[in-house]
């Protein structure tokens, strides 16, 4: 089941998604929504991880443009918000979003998972809190590798987690060429991890309330994130 809590930001209140125990038993999962929002296909994402032993927290990323009940069916804007949340505005929220979880979850590091937009957040939070993300999931992400200084790439050196992606085949957010480059380059930080490509998964391909939705990329997506978190915050 998952339930809805509040969480102070520095710029007011973050609508959270939690799913799995809360007396902080199970190890903690931060997970990035995609561009759509929270809602009931997130809801049930969370559910499905919380269902292998860890507490899950979804928050709302885009809580300074309105509420999860605003937000929800309101998708014209949607890429005007994604490009509106600044790498800065996410780390000056992802100390409160850590705070949330940690006290739901068991002690010791997370596990953070991105989908679309999300991975971009997901490897964001990993370089700037190396001590509490032992593991990062991000899955047909866009834009992690890119010409701009801020690029999520250029950080990998700071982190500490163990990563995992899942990117979608022929995606203009992630050509062939980025793909190299993020291997590259987790290579060099002396990084585990896993960097491939699924075929014929088109951008999207988890979201099962899109018309992206491929089943075999999103199955194969919940094996390889099982089995990660598994090795690291078990």
């Amino acid at each position: 089941m998952t339930t809805s809590i509040e969480i102070p930001v520095p710029d007011g209140t973050a609508e959270a998604y939690v799913a799995g125990p809360d007396d902080r038993s199970a190890p903690g999962v931060l997970f990035f929504m995609d561009a759509y929002g929270l809602r009931p296909q997130i809801e049930m994402m969370l559910e499905r991880i919380a269902g292998w032993g860890y507490t899950v927290l979804a928050p709302n990323v885009f809580h300074r443009n309105g509420t999860v009940a605003e937000l929800v069916d309101e998708r014209e804007h949607v890429f005007d918000r994604v490009k509106g949340l600044t790498p800065d505005q996410l780390l000056a929220d992802a100390p409160a979003y850590l705070a949330a979880l940690r006290e739901r979850a068991a002690d010791g590091p997370f596990g953070t998972t991105g989908y679309c937009m999300g991975a971009r957040l997901a490897v964001r939070t990993a370089t700037a809190h190396p001590d509490d993300i032992a593991a990062v999931g991000g899955w047909h992400g866009g834009g992690l590798v890119t010409d701009d200084e801020l690029s999520p790439h250029r950080g990998l050196a700071h982190a500490r987690a163990e990563f995992a992606f899942g990117h979608a085949d022929h995606d203009r957010g992630m050509p062939p060429e980025a793909v190299r480059t993020l291997g590259e380059t987790l290579s060099g930080a002396g990084r585990v991890f896993i960097n491939d490509v699924y075929p014929n998964a088109p951008h999207g391909y988890t979201m099962n309330d899109t018309p992206a939705y491929q089943e075999e990329g999103a199955e194969r997506h919940y094996r390889v994130l099982e089995e990660l978190l598994a090795r690291t915050i078990r």
